[in-house]
């Protein structure tokens, strides 16, 4: 079996039948035996007809009883023999689909963290899904045809030679039936292939869909457009069952043709070889076994056909396994530069943001997209002509980028685990240290709240937590990866006034001697702010402290008045936020992304960290 930590090796990415030829290669020792138990499991049972036919001419017809039991004995030899290879053969072929399966799973992630960001941008999260639950095991189904695929081939040829014994006539009989059953089944596997990958698509399309219902809900439903989707939804399920309808259709006749086939073989050649016995062409034994032989040549036949079906589907899966393997990630450039040796000056001349090494900045804007289309700039996340220190930011050399500029994203994926895996990723935290981010994140009564402390389970996507705690962990992780430069998009705006106020004040305080740029428009954080970037239309509008933006700057107070009317409650503040309102800004949606955001798009890879929790 594969090892789960052990390299997979380099997969075939030239088509889907190469892809699945490597995966028998990779394991060539197992697939040769199991080919080689199925073929001896299978050439037994054609055996066992001929040892039936030489206990009734050697041993029942002449009367020898020592011939008969003789005989007899063989037979229940060969039986039980035959039974203990056909549990190895199942077991041996088990391994080799487990194999297959481990191993397609293993690259399909690996070179899933190796995108890392390019992947959403690439690939829609319902094209991974669907290779992870359907393709994956479509593909180690058709590893079979490595063991009683290859025995069919040989018991044919073996059964075909007992009967040149017999009778040229029925020897030609089976020789030609193979062929026959590949004119008849062939058109249909091609069939089978073009509806199969129809139907993978739009399954493919499906899923993501419902991944973005699931992700949107309570938007859509605030928007109204929950009914539109829904209705969306129903088309698109319509769509994928009748093309399932259609797959069916083909699979049906194959494997009907795969029972039904081999039944007619067997009459067909039994009818032959009595019409030799009625004529003494053959004796009664002969009669008896060329019975044997074709009844026990409807398995090699079947499985003929169960390896066509079973391939056709396989290579579908590997043909869009291959196809995701064939995406490429973002490259460095060859020739790439050394970041700055100290903290340096981030810039970026799309918005004219400039962040100033170790102080806190806050962007703010009416619509939050634009906001973060900054970070995903500074962070290296998208195209841009940022530069730090002088330096084009593309032109670094990507892991020294990762390493010491962090996006934290509002919505990054929490995986399974204890509270204290999911803060401190692979690297071993001092309890103090851990405690001190907690703090700053203000997360103790989260940690006080669970039953074991940092001890605790907490589910897949942190289901088990609230939306405010869940921004509170998130915030924690990114504080415990103490990158020089942090970049958090909305990292309150889940938390009530009190909350987001004490987590204000303590962000600038625990990391007072690093770089910090989070986007926002709530006066409780930008009262706290060194620098205020305020953004109209994705552009630096001004720049300045909070309060000096407040008193020089309308467009800026027109848009944090929203939060200042919460505060105070005044009506000339109420007033402002109405009009904001009116002239269509965004309001902050605690917990939410902008319309249109993905689960997929916001798993962006680590820096250093968990893969796909924080960019």
């Amino acid at each position: 079996m594969i090892d789960a930590y052990a390299d997979p090796g380099t997969p075939e990415r030239r088509c889907g039948w190469r892809y699945l030829g490597w995966l028998v290669v990779r394991q060539a020792g197992r697939s040769a035996t199991g080919a080689v138990i199925a073929t001896v499991w299978m050439g037994l049972l054609a055996l066992t007809p001929y040892l039936l036919s030489r206990a009734i001419d050697d041993g029942l017809e002449p009367g020898d009883g020592t011939a008969l039991a003789g005989w007899t004995a063989a037979v229940l030899g060969a039986g039980v023999f035959n039974a203990w290879l056909g549990v190895v053969r199942h077991r041996t072929m088990t391994k080799v689909r487990m194999d297959g399966n481990f191993r397609t799973v293993k690259v399909v992630v690996e070179h899933a963290v190796r995108l890392g960001a390019a992947l959403p941008r690439q690939v829609g999260a319902g094209e991974v899904v669907t290779i992870g639950v359907g393709d994956v095991q479509t593909i180690s189904m058709s590893l079979t045809v490595v063991g009683p695929g290859v025995a069919s081939v040989v018991t044919y040829g073996v059964v075909a030679a007992l009967l040149l014994s017999v009778s040229v006539t029925l020897s030609v009989a089976i020789l030609l039936g193979v062929p026959l059953i590949a004119l008849l089944v062939g058109p249909l596997m091609g069939r089978l292939q073009g509806a199969e990958t129809d139907y993978r698509e739009r399954q493919a399309v499906l899923t993501a869909r419902i991944g973005d219902l699931a992700g949107g809900l309570r938007v859509l439903n605030g928007l109204g457009g929950k009914a539109l989707f829904a209705d969306a939804f129903r088309r698109d399920s319509r769509h994928l069952r009748d093309q399932g309808y259609r797959v069916g259709a083909v699979t049906s006749w194959i494997q009907a043709l795969g029972l039904g086939l081999p039944s007619l073989f067997l009459a067909v050649v039994t009818w032959l070889a009595a019409r030799l016995a009625a004529q003494g062409a053959i004796s009664i034994g002969e009669l008896v076994s060329v019975y044997g032989y074709v009844a026990v040549l409807v398995l090699p036949v079947y499985f003929f056909i169960e390896a066509g079906y079973q391939l056709s589907r396989g290579v579908v899966a590997a043909r869009r396994v291959v196809r995701f393997l064939s995406l490429e990630p973002d490259r460095a450039p060859v020739d790439a530069l050394d970041a700055p040796v100290s903290p340096a000056v981030l810039h970026d001349p799309a918005s004219g943001v400039r962040v100033v090494p170790g102080r806190l900045t806050v962007l703010v804007g009416a619509r939050s997209a634009e906001s973060e289309a900054v970070l995903d700039r500074l962070g290296r996340y998208a195209p841009s002509d940022v530069t730090w220190g002088g330096v084009r930011l593309d032109e670094v050399a990507l892991d020294q980028v990762r390493e010491r500029i962090l996006v934290a994203d509002n919505e990054a994926d929490l995986f399974a685990g204890t509270l204290r895996e999911l803060v401190a990723g692979r690297r071993d935290r001092a309890e103090d240290v851990i405690a001190r981010a907690v703090r700053a994140a203000s997360a103790d009564d989260i940690v006080l709240g669970l039953p074991d402390g940092l001890g605790s389970a907490v589910d897949a996507g942190g289901r088990s937590l609230s939306g405010g705690q869940r921004q509170r962990v998130r915030l924690v992780r990114a504080l415990l990866a103490d990158p020089e430069v942090l970049l958090a998009a909305e990292p309150t705006s889940a938390l009530d006034a009190h909350t987001e106020a004490a987590v204000a004040r303590r962000l600038r305080a625990e990391r007072s001697d690093r770089t910090t740029v989070v986007t926002s428009t709530s006066p409780l954080v930008l009262d706290h702010a060194d620098t205020v970037c305020f953004l109209v239309d994705g552009k630096v509008a001004a720049t300045g402290t909070h309060r000096e933006l407040l008193g020089a700057e309308p467009g800026y107070r027109a848009l944090v008045a929203r939060d200042l009317a919460a505060d105070d409650g005044s009506e000339a503040a109420g007033d402002r936020a109405d009009a904001v309102q009116a002239d269509g800004a965004a309001g902050r949606v605690p917990g939410a992304r902008e319309w249109g955001a993905t689960a997929a798009g916001t798993a962006r890879g680590g820096a250093g960290e968990t893969e796909g929790a924080v960019r």
